[in-house]
This record gives structure tokens, C-alpha cells and sequence, in this order.
């Protein structure tokens, strides 16, 4: 998990940075609302190359969607430790009994 959390750090650092200084910087400066359009591009995209089978370019895709989705949680100050605690609250639940117990 430490290359999760490198690039979640790197994705920190770079808020508030010069736009024009690296990618990262300029799709936050967007807004979270063009992080989240971005994330759902990617995701998009990821799905296309999983339903055509191809493994390589599903997994280029997939690194694409992580980094994406963590782009998004820091637009929304949202940390990575707080999307995992949630996972492993849910770890070794069933997902039927996970989902039944949300609230509606």
C-alpha cells in the first residue's frame, strides 16, 4: 500500500501549487467538480478495456482510475487513511450483510 500512500502524498503537496507546474496542480485548481469529471472519464475508459478483454491496457487504465480517484478525495480533503479505515471496518463482513446494514 506505501505507493498509495506516496502518490496521495505527492497529490497533497501539490495543492496550491503553480497549475502550470504539474498536472496534478492543474486538475485541482479545476475544482473538485472537474477532479470528480476526470475520475469518472478514467473510469469510463476502464471499463471499456475490461469489457474488450485487454489486460494490458485494463491495467493502464485501472492505475489511471486509482490516481484519478485519489486526485478527486484530495479535492474534497478527503484522506486516504479514511477511505481505508472504512474498508477494513468492512473487512470480513459480508457484502450482502454490509450493504443490508447501511442506513436508507
Amino acid at each position: 500500500m506505501s505507493i498509495l500512500h506516496d502518490l496521495a502524498a505527492t497529490i497533497e503537496a501539490r495543492k496550491g501549487a503553480d497549475p502550470d507546474s504539474s498536472w496534478t496542480a492543474k486538475l485541482l485548481a479545476k475544482g473538485p467538480e472537474k477532479c470528480a469529471e476526470k475520475f469518472g472519464e478514467e473510469a469510463i475508459e476502464a471499463i471499456i478495456e475490461a469489457a474488450k478483454g485487454d489486460r494490458e491496457k485494463l491495467t493502464s487504465e485501472a492505475a489511471d482510475v486509482l490516481y484519478h480517484l485519489l486526485v478527486m478525495l484530495a479535492a474534497r480533503d478527503v484522506a486516504l487513511d479514511d477511505v481505508l479505515d472504512v474498508l477494513a471496518k468492512r473487512q470480513g463482513t459480508s457484502g450482502l450483510a454490509e450493504k443490508a446494514a447501511r442506513p436508507t
